[in-house]
This record gives structure tokens, sequence and C-alpha cells, in this order.
């Protein structure tokens, strides 16, 4: 099995900053992606941004003013840096992993973690 834990969320002022971390663990072969997506309240979770390779991918442009998304590889762990929050950036913060698990499974893997709670509030 493959497990994703997140960590780094809590009570930040309005412009302040904060570091999310997420690292994979467990019977891995190989990550293919590895991303962060947010749930406000009362909203749909929603994709924030994705490294896959050399690829990183934001789901909008404007979140790349003020999200920056990095990988290590070597310690299976993706790192989320969130600047200037603001109150609508409060959230649950979900980590993904996508791969595939060493031999003699070799299954394909998608999975997330519990989230971790970012809050914006003066």
């Amino acid at each position: 099995q493959v497990q994703v834990v997140a960590s780094g969320g809590g009570l930040v002022q309005p412009g302040g900053s904060l570091g999310l971390s997420c690292t994979a663990s467990g019977n891995i072969f190989s990550i293919n992606a590895m991303g962060w997506y947010r749930q406000a309240p009362g909203k749909e979770r929603e994709l924030v941004a994705t490294v896959s390779g050399e690829t990183i991918t934001y789901s909008a442009d404007y979140l790349k003013d003020r999200f920056t998304i990095s990988r290590d590889n070597a310690k299976n762990t993706v790192y989320l840096q969130i600047n200037s929050l603001k109150p609508e950036d409060t959230a649950v913060y979900y980590c993904n992993a996508r791969g595939r698990e060493r031999p003699p499974t070799s299954r394909d893997f998608n999975v997330w973690g519990r989230g971790t709670l970012v809050t914006v509030s003066s």
C-alpha cells in the first residue's frame, strides 16, 4: 500500500505565508505525479497544482503569482508554498500521488492524504 501524509497547515493572518509538505511512503516503485488540491467550506474540491516529472501545472494562471509547487523526487515529497495569503485561501489542502507499486503487485495507485487545514484570518 501507499500512503501520503500532508502537513504544514495552520492559522495565518492575511498577507502571511505558509509552506505545506506532503510525503508519499509505502510500496512505491515510481511516482508519476503529485499534486495539491483544496476544498473550501461549502465548495467542491479543486485542483491547485500538480508536478509530473519536469512539468508543473497550475489550475489557473492567477495562482502562479502566489502559489509555488515543488517536488523532491528523492524524498517522494511535494511542497506548496503560498504567499500573500487571502481569506479566500481558507480550505483543507489535500495531497495526491499517482504512480505504480513495486513488483510483484505492480499495481497503479492513486492516493489521497487526509488533508491539512489552512485558515486565513485576522
